[in-house]
């Protein structure tokens, strides 16, 4: 079709079925492409940004942050980013408590890599993600030509009670006077120049950079030419130089060049509402802030008319009480001791007034003018010859349409198009999509007026759009949608309902309107007309569906000139001689004959007792953004979604909600909130239960644990083991802070493991040392020949290489077997080599998660997951003590501490026949799983389910002291769950007793079971009785199955394949 030639997009034919995003060209091609496609208009000033943000030859690595996402920016990057091309690495991070350490690490001296080899970084956030990096930015260190920061802020926040976007600036206006020097703070308002100040962002070389640009509305328009800038940077630019040669200043003067008057703003959809005002009023001047920092006092000074008296500064803030930082700037530069200045007024402007000022321009005017010492009528903003056309539509209805009638115009020799989408998800399951399209003469060369001022979607409109379309007729009765209709205006509503059955269902409020109005309300069946087309071709009725409608948008477009000719004209630029095979001019004949005007019958007069109760028509509120990837992904609000319920869920809780099904069809991800650094799936549980099951004067410590897994959505089958990710004990890392001379509040930077240095995150010294680095875990060969080249000491540097050397094999494994010594113990004995703090944490490595069997089965406990463990406790040659790291961390924990995990498969599996036979072997803590068994068996046969037999082998050295669960094992017993049991306590008796001695007791049992009726064997513990187990099992086979000993052994290996011999020893 040759709208895909003329615009680089194609025409939205295919069938929808959730609102989708306006299509985004996709900008994997090459450089002139996307000028092609910038040039014409069918492409953002967002995209833009994020296009050149997101190049090499701009960043060196992109961190998206959540809440930039959320707004709709980011997405995209991400997307390229897979598929390379060009695209910078891409990091995600959270927003949350010291947000923007990551970014001050990877600039900061000493975090490695970047600093060496130069880092242009690049972050997208919003301005409540700015204002809680702020106190963390006060630790960057000065901007270089090759190591800086830019922040690309899209100007997005959600407010109110109802979680409305808005333009607002409010939240960083409190955190605005922590921001450090050396920043330079960019805003912009039109796509042009938010286009050409992002590239700013990077062409400045001597300083960090915030671009904050108005993504609310004006840079996700599309219809604008904004060709992408070459980005080269120029070392040595100034700021001045900068603006100067893209064409702008610091602060820009509009209006009366003798006002007395003077509105001072920053740059946003506000500030160029009250600049058109300017142009249309005496008496009044707008000063828009463009440059916040550094503030230039000479700068605003000089724009500033001699005549003016008085200077009224409009300041976001977030509550009435707040004091704005732009008063404060104005004020300062306009004090003069000396002499009589104008007088400085401040208008602190919460978010609720903003809203109130999008929505009603009205309002915002009437403001404004009435700061003038003298009335003013209220002037009309928008131009006499433009076209205002407003659409709503729900994903079950015809939404393509907006963006086929933009694509008609997009091309047109005469005409400009500005096309903007919003939606709601709140107030209509499945959401609401509002289309603004604003057409106007290519030669009106005005200045950028927002379509919030043009065509604002305000509650009770008085009607200000010259056509609406309404593609779902449930709207109608839903929500405040004629409204918007201007006097006069054609109204096309799309619906399967005849004009006597529409005119029936509408309330009596929408009839008194379509009247006082004089609305030409028109109906058209485009599914009906379109199947009598596609014959029965579901895809291609949907695609005929869309086209029918554009054709009755275009006649009623036209107006008085419209023809069957015209139209079919002015069609086939767009879609040629034919749709999906069928003519045009048949279906601009369809089209024509479809297309019904509505009669309303006259209002009958009523009493006002009996009038029935006004419906409760709903506004239109703009809560949600949505954006398609390159891959046809819909984002909605940062979410990659199902349904626009979950988009509404994402607004609500953003940091907590994970759309339905994320965490099962990606196990492996990693929950974004909780130790980032971890590869696994990671959950956070709660100790409720850490109880000692040994005697205390025992020398074992054996103890059972239990943790509350409710709301984390950790889930476990039957023998899996859970992985707990343990901490070193914060005594002895405080202890080798202060030895090895670092401050254990200090902040650093670490790669994330396996990431190859894309992802990074930071923490303080101490909870890096604590959490994440094994520093009392065994050094590899590999960790002493890096050491030491670290090692001032020559002695040092050539005993740390022999011992990673071949040659130094046998002392290496004196060293970790006998020795066990610990990587702080060899930073101990060879005090020279002293790496830094950073490049010692990555020469250690992380703690490697433990894994536990766990000792529960979820059908019986719950939200609940059970572990039994044993200290691991020793004293090495020297006689000092050591303990297994993991183990320590457990017993230490209390009841309401939380502890992060994970879940490991494991080969410890019930069988899938609960009538095979079972036979357990568990050596002291090995007996973790088969009490999971056990409860299971035990709920399958309260449940009526037939089990087979249970046999369970128990051995430890004191049956007073060491059986363990002995209460549960022999209740088990009495209600028959055991079928048998052989219990070895190999201390208690004149001679030794262990598991083997009590299955060769039940030797025709085992032979039985395992060679006649597919029973499963299991053993679980410690490694060394598993010989004499396998020749128990052998010999019970050759005296009761009848076979050799050779026989018996390739048996029991078939049973290994099969899975009924299963070994987890350790």
């Amino acid at each position: 079709m040759a709208s895909a030639t003329q615009s680089g997009t194609s025409t939205p034919f295919s069938s929808t079925t959730t609102l989708s995003a306006p299509p985004t060209p996709k900008l994997k091609a090459a450089a002139n492409d996307l000028q092609r496609i910038a040039e014409s208009g069918a492409i953002t000033a967002s995209t833009l940004i994020e296009y050149i943000a997101s190049r090499t030859a701009s960043s060196s690595s992109v961190f998206v942050y959540d809440l930039a996402e959320q707004a709709g920016f980011g997405s995209l990057t991400k997307s390229w980013a897979e598929a390379g091309n060009g695209t910078a690495p891409v990091v995600s991070l959270q927003t949350r408590a010291g947000a923007g350490l990551s970014l001050v690490g990877r600039l900061s001296q000493g975090s490695s890599k970047d600093v060496a080899k130069g880092a242009i970084l690049t972050a997208y956030t919003t301005p409540s993600g700015l204002a809680a990096m702020v106190q963390s930015l006060t630790y960057l260190p000065p901007a270089t030509p090759t190591s800086r920061l830019v922040i690309q802020v899209p100007t997005v926040t959600p407010v109110g009670e109802h979680f409305a976007l808005s333009p607002t600036l409010a939240p960083l206006t409190p955190a605005l006077p922590l921001l450090p020097e050396g920043f330079t703070v960019l805003i912009s308002a039109t796509p042009q120049e938010a286009v050409e100040l992002a590239a700013l962002s990077y062409q400045l070389t001597n300083t960090h950079v915030i671009h904050l640009f108005d993504h609310h509305g004006a840079t996700r328009e599309t219809g604008h030419v904004a060709v992408p800038p070459v980005i080269l940077p120029e070392p040595g630019l100034t700021l001045q130089e900068g603006l100067k040669k893209a064409g702008y200043s610091a602060f820009e003067y509009a209006g009366d060049q003798n006002a007395e008057t003077v509105v001072v703003l920053l740059n946003g959809p506000l500030a160029l509402t009250a600049k058109a005002l300017a142009r249309r009023v005496s008496g009044l001047g707008v000063v828009i802030v463009r440059v916040l920092r550094p503030w230039d006092e000479e700068a605003l000074r000089s724009v500033l008319p001699a005549s003016v008296k008085k200077v009224h500064v409009f300041d976001d803030v977030p509550t009435e009480t707040t004091q704005g930082a732009l008063y404060l700037d104005v004020f300062a530069t306009l004090l003069n001791p000396l002499e009589r200045g104008p007088v400085v007024k401040a208008h602190r402007v919460v978010p609720a007034r903003t809203q109130q000022f999008l929505a009603d321009p009205v309002a915002f005017l009437t403001f404004v003018t009435d700061l003038l010492p003298f009335p003013q009528p209220i002037p009309s903003l928008a131009a006499p010859n433009l076209k205002k056309l407003l659409f709503f539509s729900t994903p079950q209805s015809v939404s393509a349409l907006p963006r086929m009638v933009e694509t008609v115009f997009l091309p047109h020799k005469a005409l400009t198009s500005r096309l903007l989408t919003d939606y709601d998800v709140f107030s209509k399951p499945g959401g609401v999509e509002a289309d603004r399209i604003v057409l106007s003469p290519k030669q009106d060369d005005s200045p950028f007026i927002p379509l919030s001022a043009i065509l604002p979607i305000s509650p009770r409109s008085s009607g200000v759009a010259d056509f609406v379309a309404i593609l779902d007729q449930q709207l109608l009765k839903s929500h405040d949608v004629l409204s918007h209709a201007a006097s006069g205006s054609p109204v096309l509503v799309v619906t399967d309902a005849t004009a006597a059955e529409l005119v029936a269902s509408l309330p009596s409020e929408v009839q008194d309107l379509i009247r006082a109005r004089n609305l030409r309300l028109c109906i058209l069946d485009a599914k009906d007309l379109a199947a009598d087309l596609s014959k029965g071709n579901a895809h291609v009725q949907k695609a005929l569906e869309n086209v029918i409608a554009l054709l009755a948008f275009l006649r009623l477009y036209l107006g008085q000139a419209a023809t069957e000719e015209l139209v079919a004209k002015v069609a086939r630029a767009d879609l040629g001689d034919s749709v999906q095979g069928v003519q045009l001019t048949q279906l601009v004949s369809k089209s024509w004959e479809g297309l019904v005007e509505v009669e309303l019958p006259a209002a009958e007069a009523t009493p006002d007792a009996e009038k029935p109760a006004a419906a409760q028509l709903k506004p239109f509120e703009f809560n949600a953004i949505a954006v398609e990837t390159g891959e046809g992904d819909t984002v909605v609000n940062g979410a990659r979604l199902a349904t626009w319920h979950d988009a509404a869920k994402h607004i609500l809780f953003p940091s907590a909600f994970t759309p339905a099904g994320v965490a099962h069809t990606a196990p492996e991800e990693q929950n974004p909130a909780l130790r980032p650094e971890l590869p696994e799936r990671t959950f956070l549980i709660t100790c409720t239960v850490n109880r000692r099951l040994t005697p205390l004067e025992y020398d074992r410590n054996v103890f059972h644990l239990e943790f509350d897994t409710r709301g984390t959505g950790l889930k476990y089958e039957i023998g899996e083991a859970l992985g707990v990710h343990g901490w070193n004990d914060a005594s002895e890392v405080l202890e080798f802070c202060q030895w090895y001379g670092v401050d254990p509040d200090r902040l650093i930077t670490l790669p994330v493991p396996g990431s190859d240095g894309a992802r990074v995150h930071t923490r303080t010294v101490f909870q890096a040392l604590q959490q994440q680095v094994d520093l009392f875990g065994k050094p590899t060969k590999t960790f002493y020949t890096e050491l030491a080249e670290h090692a001032s000491n020559i002695a040092d540097k050539y005993a740390l290489r022999f011992i990673g050397s071949p040659e130094g094999s046998a002392t290496f494994k004196k060293l970790s077997e006998k020795d066990t010594v610990t990587f702080a113990d060899i930073l101990r004995r060879y005090e020279s080599a002293r790496p830094g703090i950073e490049v010692l944490c990555e020469l250690i490595g992380d703690i490697k998660p433990r894994h536990y069997s766990i000792a529960s089965s979820q059908a019986v406990v719950g939200d609940r997951v059970d572990l039994l463990v044993v200290s691991v406790e020793w004293v090495t040659p020297s006689g000092s003590p050591r303990y297994g790291q993991c183990t320590r961390y457990l017993a230490g924990l209390k009841p309401g501490q939380k502890v992060t995990v994970s879940i490991k498969p494991s080969v410890m599996k019930l069988p899938p026949d609960h009538k095979q036979p079972i036979i357990m072997a568990g050596l002291g803590t090995g007996a973790a799983p088969f009490r999971a068994f056990l409860q299971h068996r035990a709920l399958l046969a309260a449940q009526g389910v037939p089990v087979g037999p249970t046999y369970y082998y128990f051995g430890s050295r004191h049956q007073s002291q060491e059986y363990l669960y002995g209460e549960e094992i022999e209740a088990f017993l009495l209600d028959g769950t055991i079928t048998r049991a052989g219990l070895a306590f190999s201390r208690d008796g004149p001679r030794k007793v262990y598991i083997q001695h009590k299955m060769r007791e039940h030797g025709a049992d085992l032979a039985r079971m395992l060679w006649d009726e597919r029973g499963v064997f299991y053993l679980c513990g410690p490694t060394w009785p598993v010989p004499d187990v396998y020749e128990a099992l052998v010999d019970a086979l050759v005296g009761h199955a009848g076979v050799s000993r050779e026989e018996a052994g390739a048996f029991l290996e078939g049973l290994k394949e099969e899975e009924r011999y299963v070994l987890e020893v350790y």
